[in-house]
């Protein structure tokens, strides 16, 4: 029985990083003797136990067999014969497939530390194309390390186009491409996923509601980048770049001008009305892959008002107030700072604007803020009482706004 370090604490170690969870894999057991050992069982599918004391994941070396299409149809085999090299070979990428010793030694059989000073993304053998989520996982790679010039490798990106032409990615269930597209908008460079996605077609296949960005012009004046698509990467990577980590201002970033390709070609490169006419296929995204309410909730704020909050400084008292309520602003406030960061990703995520100001969102958190310090008690201590306490409450954050802008 022997012990191995492997997969991405390995891997974050040799980039210099810092290592997250350690998972390890042991050779030369049985499941009886891990619990004899103390080990607590728990793995569904395959054997997955925890450490007495440390509580790491300890997994029984194993290999696994296609039976059937999507990510699902496997069968896993693990008992005493099965090597490290077996475990190793069935992994996704070479620069996950590391395994150390003990003592240090790394095992390395298919040169994943070579591909990770070549910084390049490389599947480790062609069972790669019998699991859909890897393209999935392939993406999020790239989200996380295409900072450091991570590529994926040729013949990788190949394979995955191949996939996709197989139909591989339609057996995806929701629950499962969420939780990806989810890890890779927490990511840094959050573009590099959608790129990849697109360049391998299953962007095409999973989100058509994005994928219909691309090749749509804009008005060169307000985005030199002209492309909508290009303009959509912009725009996550400088969410990601103001609010780092954060993936539901990610996902407004990535659905906020989802209205743009459904103009009409004959009023191209203009874009009138797309604030609204995006909702709707913004709601159908996120109903075909159970996206969380407070998610989908945010992000239509984001694609309805991101034009108003560029226009802010034209706007009314009472149509700000009126513009914070619609977002339910007064009792959720921390929406109000989600629109704000959205919208300074949208003028910043242009070409040659990543370094301008953008005076609406310091604006707009200063008029919410203002009206925010009146409440419904004020309202009560004067003796109101029922509809009145309401007709009260905005004629007085109305006012509070005003006095704000002078």
């Amino acid at each position: 029985m022997k012990t191995y370090l492997v997969g991405g604490a390995v891997r974050d170690r040799l980039l210099g990083m810092p290592a997250g969870d350690s998972d390890w894999v042991v050779v030369g057991a049985t499941p009886e003797r891990m619990v004899r050992e103390g080990f607590l069982p728990v793995g569904k599918d395959f054997p997955v136990f925890l450490h007495p004391h440390t509580k790491e994941e300890h997994a029984l070396a194993r290999t696994e067999r296609k039976t059937a299409p999507g990510y699902r149809g496997f069968t896993f085999h693990a008992d005493e014969s099965v090597t490290l090299d077996q475990d190793l070979a069935r992994r996704d990428f070479t620069i996950n497939a590391i395994a150390q010793d003990s003592d240090g030694t790394l095992v390395d059989p298919f040169g994943g530390a070579a591909d990770l000073q070549a910084r390049v993304l490389r599947h480790v053998s062609p069972a790669f194309a019998e699991d859909p989520v890897r393209i999935l996982r392939a993406a999020r790679f790239l989200a996380r390390f295409a900072p450091l010039g991570f590529t994926v490798a040729p013949e990788t990106l190949a394979l995955m186009r191949a996939m996709v032409e197989a139909g591989e990615v339609d057996h995806l269930v929701a629950e499962r491409v969420w939780q990806e597209l989810k890890k890779a908008l927490e990511m840094p460079q959050p573009s590099a996923a959608i790129a990849l996605l697109r360049e391998c077609g299953a962007l095409a296949k999973l989100l058509p509601e994005v994928d219909a960005l691309y090749g749509v012009p804009q008005r060169p004046e307000y985005h030199p980048e002209i492309d909508t698509g290009v303009h959509t990467q912009m725009v996550l990577d400088m969410a990601a770049r103001l609010a780092p980590g954060d993936a539901l201002v990610g996902f407004c970033a990535l659905t906020h001008d989802l209205g743009k390709a459904l103009t009409p070609k004959h009023e191209l490169p203009k874009h009138i009305g797309h604030e609204h006419s995006g909702v709707r296929p913004l709601r159908a995204l996120c109903a075909r892959y159970k996206v969380p309410a407070e998610y989908a909730a945010v992000a239509e704020v984001c694609c309805r008002e991101h034009l108003n909050i560029h226009r802010l400084a034209e706007l009314r008292p009472e149509t700000v107030h009126d513009l914070i309520a619609r977002c339910d602003g007064f009792r959720k406030p921390g929406r109000i700072l989600q629109l704000a960061l959205v919208c300074e990703a949208d003028k910043r995520g242009r070409l040659g604007l990543s370094e301008a100001e953008y005076p609406s969102g310091p604006m707009l958190l200063a008029l919410h803020a203002a009206a925010m310090s009146v409440s419904a008690g004020h309202a009560v201590a004067t003796g109101l009482t029922g509809t009145a306490v309401g007709d009260w409450l905005r004629k007085a954050r109305i006012e509070a706004i005003k006095q704000a802008r002078a």
